[in-house]
């Protein structure tokens, strides 16, 4: 199971036994929210994109009020945002669809935190399962997920 994957990651960090299990679904932003008594933006929502002409994908870990901005995308990485497709989640990211982490990943697999994010002193990823998070402060987060860098390519979903 890929929540044992990743608290067997976490264990190098000595925070394995901080992962929080919940008895219902926290495959949403808003269902984590409400399992975990947090407003929505505090969900870090990892979300997962295709390298083009790669056998590969990128993830960015943003707010979970936000939504990326193809044209902030396109600027930074060069190429139009697209996001796997349901059967390929798991194949890229070593992780089904709800509990997308930026954790344990494949080899080679790129982890981006979105500027979204900095507005939180902690924040809640998944931690493998479409049941459970660790909430983790931002420096934590960029240390446990050896993200490659901050960046900025999400916008306030509109209402």
């Amino acid at each position: 199971m890929a929540i044992d994957k990743v608290k067997q990651y976490l264990s190098k960090f000595g925070v394995d036994g901080n992962v929080l299990e919940f008895n219902q679904s926290s495959a949403t932003v808003e269902l984590a929210a409400q399992a975990l008594g947090v407003e929505p933006a505090r969900i870090a929502k990892t979300l997962s994109f295709k390298v083009p002409d790669e056998d590969k994908c990128i993830l960015i870990v943003a707010a979970g009020d936000v939504k990326v901005d193809n044209g902030k995308f396109k600027g930074f990485f060069g190429y139009k945002a697209k996001m796997l497709f349901a059967e390929e989640v798991e194949v890229f990211t070593g992780h089904q669809i709800g509990g997308v982490c930026p954790f344990a990943n494949p080899d080679g697999t790129q982890v981006f935190l979105d500027e979204s994010l900095k507005r939180f002193e902690t924040v809640f990823p998944a931690c493998g399962s479409s049941n459970s998070a660790i909430e983790l402060s931002l420096d934590k987060l960029f240390e446990y997920s050896m993200a490659k860098q901050w960046i900025d390519v999400c916008k306030i979903k509109e209402q």
